[in-house]
């Protein structure tokens, strides 16, 4: 049963791991996360771009198409005229912003399938994975390494988890995230209390159930402990710091109750993978540039979600 300390009138069984995986075997499947039509991939990633015909495939998809003119719009505010046509907006946001706008688009509609109506603010739980996804790009940027787009996919469904909570185990999902506000616990500690096991190993069963690639696993299943990742530790670890940075600055909702202070991403584990080499010199500016990129992030998350 629930430990003492939560709330007595609402009670529901701790599971055993063999338990869990058995009704994760249950949850629907999660659609693919090329998160993009074929022929509209095919046409990103080839070395000549037709404008028009990424057009075409976009109108397909009228949620992609008023996601696609918002954000421009925001980037582009001073336009004297407003972009009103899908063939300006793709000119003006390049094929590497459309296609993560694709990604967002399409993994957004999927999973709000998923939860149902469960007490949850899903719509700034969105704006939390899609700043961390913005974020984490930002600082595999700066490090100058990157893997195609995995680690904005990564850093977009690092919480997968709680999404899988919600689906399969509503019960234990809502006592989890109805905590008072004055809650001390840390989240990923009441959910193994409440459930038996945390939203990033819970997460990473259900992605690799859903045969998804292994970086993806990894990354969710070691978002909060990106050392532990055996593959490539760099992922995890710029998910991680995105994460604490995405909180600090109150974007959105990841469901966590504790304050995250201003330089707690300098002591964090990813830190070290990622900057651990630094001078104290160096590691000042990149305070200071992951700052301004920061402050960035809300007026494109506007036009996303």
């Amino acid at each position: 049963m629930i430990s003492a300390g939560f709330p007595s009138q609402i009670k529901c069984e701790r599971l055993d791991r063999g338990q869990i995986e058995s009704r994760l075997n249950a949850c629907a499947c999660l659609p693919s996360l090329g998160a993009i039509d074929s022929a509209l991939k095919d046409l990103l990633s080839a070395d000549q771009r037709y404008t028009s015909q990424i057009a075409d495939i976009i109108r397909r998809d009228p949620s992609l198409t008023a996601r696609l003119l918002r954000l421009v719009q925001s980037i582009y505010y001073d336009i004297a005229t407003p972009i009103k046509s899908i063939e300006e907006a793709v000119f003006y946001l390049g094929v590497r912003q459309i296609r993560q706008l694709a990604m967002v688009t399409t993994v957004i509609d999927d999973f709000d399938k998923l939860p149902g109506n469960r007490c949850f603010p899903w719509r700034d739980f969105w704006r939390h994975c899609i700043a961390t996804a913005l974020m984490t790009r930002e600082i595999i940027d700066m490090v100058q390494w990157s893997d195609g787009e995995a680690d904005y996919i990564a850093g977009l469904i690092h919480d997968v988890g709680k999404i899988a909570m919600a689906t399969v185990f509503p019960e234990h999902f809502n006592v989890i995230y109805q905590q008072p506000l004055e809650s001390p616990v840390d989240l990923c500690e009441l959910e193994r209390q409440i459930l038996g096991m945390d939203h990033a190993e819970l997460g990473g069963l259900y992605l690799k159930k859903q045969l998804l690639p292994d970086v993806f696993v990894e990354v969710v299943q070691c978002h909060h402990e990106p050392g532990k990742a055996r593959k490539n530790p760099r992922i995890p670890a710029s998910v991680q710091v995105a994460d604490l940075l995405i909180r600090h600055a109150k974007i959105g909702n990841s469901g966590a109750r504790t304050e995250v202070p201003k330089d707690a991403w300098l002591e964090c584990e990813g830190a070290g993978i990622l900057f651990g080499q630094q001078t104290d010199e160096d590691r000042a500016v990149t305070n200071a540039t992951l700052k301004l990129r920061l402050e960035r992030i809300p007026t494109i998350l506007e036009s996303l979600v």
